[in-house]
């Protein structure tokens, strides 16, 4: 039995539609399932624990929404045996593109109704998981405008997420200061006096498809780490376009860390997010929870077949 969680207004209504759309496929293919929609990060956490609680045969919890749904069931999942599957629904999807998962509805659901999973390492802080990346300072003020912004309803009614983040980076330019920050990897601390941004990563992307910490695997035990530090504005607007492609590791003004914890204190407050969702302003503090969560992806065949198993027993973990 499969668990459809539907957030039906995530990606500007994008995850109605594509409910629609894989609820006609389920029928047609005969599918045993049960459908769940949510409206908030509370409400999808507790639901989806009640419903997973009522009996053992759940085969994988799929959530068709955007990586704000992902994260508000993490905590439901975390340590069970029932895989989480995704069907891209959102305005940045970059879960999906982490796991190799395919954007278009019909392969998405294919991976969904598969049995290749990871066994993907979670963040664990203060403020609960995070499966993609938790990120401090300038992308988070990115994240906050864009998510409080008129361009990102329109940018998702007509399908182009990535750009309201291209616009929310020039939104924020404006008026964002660097300041000192203190990043301790396993204890080891390392200062930056004008630092831009902290980005605390298990997956390699975020924003929308920026290869932030492209060398972060999500099976490693470890957290990649970004700061970006000692740069000008101007320098600052070149260095994204590079992160597209994950060039921007080799900037002398980009260090790159690594570590299974990490702490971050900022001289002034910095918004954080996690997944895309706010975090508050506090000191961030988060570690690695190795394998924590089963994730169903494309990438654990490569895995296996690497390894020199059989695509039919599809299984991974790092």
């Amino acid at each position: 039995m499969y668990l459809f969680i539907i957030n039906p207004r995530s990606g500007g209504g994008a995850g109605q539609r594509t409910w629609l759309s894989v609820e006609k496929l389920l029928k047609e293919r005969k599918v045993s399932y049960e459908s769940l929609f949510t409206h908030s990060a509370d409400e999808a956490e507790q639901l989806v624990a009640e419903r997973l609680s009522r009996q053992e045969d759940w085969t994988t919890a799929v959530v068709i929404g955007g990586d704000g749904t992902i994260h508000s069931v993490l905590g439901a999942l975390r340590h069970k045996r029932v895989p989480l599957a995704v069907i891209p629904a959102g305005s940045g999807n970059d879960t999906a593109r982490g796991f190799g998962i395919p954007l278009t509805l019909e392969a998405a659901l294919e991976v969904a109704l598969s049995d290749c999973y990871l066994e993907s390492d979670l963040l664990s802080g203060a403020d609960g998981l995070t499966l993609t990346a938790v990120a401090s300072g300038f992308d988070a003020q990115v994240s906050e405008n864009v998510n409080t912004s008129w361009y990102k309803r329109l940018c998702n009614a007509i399908g182009a997420g990535q750009l309201a983040f291209i616009i929310g980076i020039l939104h924020t330019l404006m008026t964002f200061k660097p300041c000192r920050v203190s990043v301790a990897c396993d204890g080891i601390e390392h200062v930056y006096e004008t630092a831009w941004l902290v980005s605390i990563c298990n997956l390699p992307n975020y924003g929308g498809g920026l290869l932030i910490c492209p060398q972060a695997k999500v099976d490693d035990g470890h957290l990649d780490v970004c700061v970006v530090h000692g740069c000008s504005r101007w320098q600052l607007l070149r260095l994204f376009p590079t992160v597209l492609k994950g060039r921007h590791v080799t900037l002398p003004f980009v260090s790159m860390l690594r570590g299974r914890s990490v702490a971050v204190t900022f001289a002034q407050a910095r918004h954080a997010i996690g997944d895309g969702e706010s975090l508050g302003t506090e000191p961030l503090a988060v570690r690695c929870e190795p394998g924590a969560l089963r994730v169903l992806s494309p990438q654990a065949v490569s895995s296996v077949l690497a390894a020199g198993g059989s695509a039919a027993s599809c299984q991974a973990s790092g």
